[in-house]
């Protein structure tokens, strides 16, 4: 009989970086296990790196959050009675995806980079104006993504502290399913309001780019609210995240952060980034799929109606891919990793993502050359029940 596991798995005490020991361990044994979920299903966990890319590229292989077998992370939830494109299959999800794919090109994302360096630098500047020590999670990691993805969709920062508090409480993974419901529901109304003054008086943005959708009847006001909401958490959560974690572990790993500190280089910078995105790996629930067919891979039988979990921070280090893969090397090529997922569904913005990154990383460390921590690594809060691992806080000083 298959042996199943309580999934999620705790990340062991010390080791806020590394993946649950639990995940290595099934690793080893085989690329697929049984796991229990919350609601008491039993999908598949994917847990090795081939394995992982083979199913997320397959046809048979269903994104759509609707299906029976589905593995959901929680209750289900929803705002104003849609979901997002990125839980829907094609010809839905290519639809609703073209409709702004071209605002996430890395042409268009790069024309974004010199007003990307202003609000780092200005930020670093009111940061080494500012008291010491201060929480870097407050004052840069999360104003950077916030203030860009305010630009690009045409969302008034000052109204930052709204959607961050209703999108910090829609991807809690402790959050009950009421209080989910509230603030995607709040969230919604948000960007409905905001798509009807962009129906009314359209300006030079991403929102205003859907409202002409709308009026062409291509999109409902609906979907493009709702895309809304999508982009405008995707938009700073996740970069957040990354920003704070990654000076974390560069922090932790001193000989690396001179590397990155004392090379202007562009090609090391990117690839800071991408080893970064490697190693770290905030989606830590994996990625949710279900099987539309019977499906032959790593010795098993993924049948019809299953549903499949993609551990990607345990395929991202999988040594048969990454030599030494728990070690961080920022000179390693991983621009392989599936911190983006694989096939259609992969994410969207990962070249806005990948160009933030490049520019907060590259400024912070040379601008701020002796940032340290200003708490003992057991005093820093991680976001170990959220959808998106990152910490609440991060005290550093110089």
């Amino acid at each position: 009989m298959t042996e199943i596991h309580e999934f999620p798995m705790a990340r062991a005490a010390g080791c806020p970086f590394d993946p649950p020991p639990p995940l290595r361990t099934l690793q080893e044994e085989g690329p697929l296990a049984k796991v229990r979920l919350w609601d008491g299903s039993t999908p598949w966990l994917v847990t090795t790196y081939a394995e992982q890319r083979a199913l997320l590229a397959d046809p048979r292989v269903s994104a759509d959050v609707t299906r029976a077998g589905y593995p959901i992370q929680a209750p289900r939830i929803g705002a104003g009675g849609t979901i997002s494109f990125i839980m829907m299959d094609d010809p839905e999800h290519a639809r609703l995806r073209r409709m702004v794919q071209a605002q996430f090109t890395v042409r268009r994302t790069e024309s974004l980079r010199p007003a990307v360096q202003k609000i780092v630098d200005d930020l670093i500047d009111d940061l080494l104006a500012g008291p010491k020590p201060v929480d870097l999670v407050e004052a840069f990691a999360l104003p950077v993504p916030s203030l860009v993805i305010c630009a690009l969709l045409g969302v008034p920062y000052a109204d930052h502290d709204f959607f961050q508090e209703n999108s910090k409480t829609v991807i809690r993974r402790s959050a009950t399913p009421e209080e989910r419901a509230a603030a995607g529901a709040r969230l919604f109304e948000y960007l409905d309001s905001l798509m009807g003054d962009k129906l009314a008086d359209p300006a030079d943005d991403l929102l205003s780019k859907l409202a002409e959708r709308v009026k062409a009847g291509e999109l409902t006001r609906q979907e493009a609210a709702q895309m809304g909401v999508l982009l405008l958490i995707a938009g700073h959560e996740t970069t957040a995240n990354m920003i704070a974690l990654g000076t974390l572990a560069l922090l932790r790993h001193p000989g690396q952060l001179a590397l990155l500190r004392h090379n202007d280089d562009p090609r090391l910078v990117a690839s800071a980034v991408e080893e970064l995105l490697r190693y770290l790996n905030i989606t830590h629930s994996g990625r949710r799929r279900v099987a539309l067919a019977d499906i032959e891979i790593g010795g098993q039988v993924i049948r019809a109606g299953e549903g499949m979990i993609m551990a990607n921070d345990i395929a991202n280090r999988d040594p048969a891919i990454f030599p030494d893969p728990d070690e961080l090397d920022i000179r390693r090529d991983a621009r392989r990793h599936v911190a983006f997922g694989f096939g259609v569904h992969q994410c969207l913005g990962q070249p806005l993502a990948r160009m933030e990154l490049q520019v907060a990383y590259s400024t912070l460390y040379r601008r701020v050359p002796s940032l340290r921590l200003a708490a003992e690594l057991e005093q820093i809060p991680f976001k170990h029940d959220g959808q998106v691992y990152g910490v609440y806080e991060l005290p550093v000083t110089w």
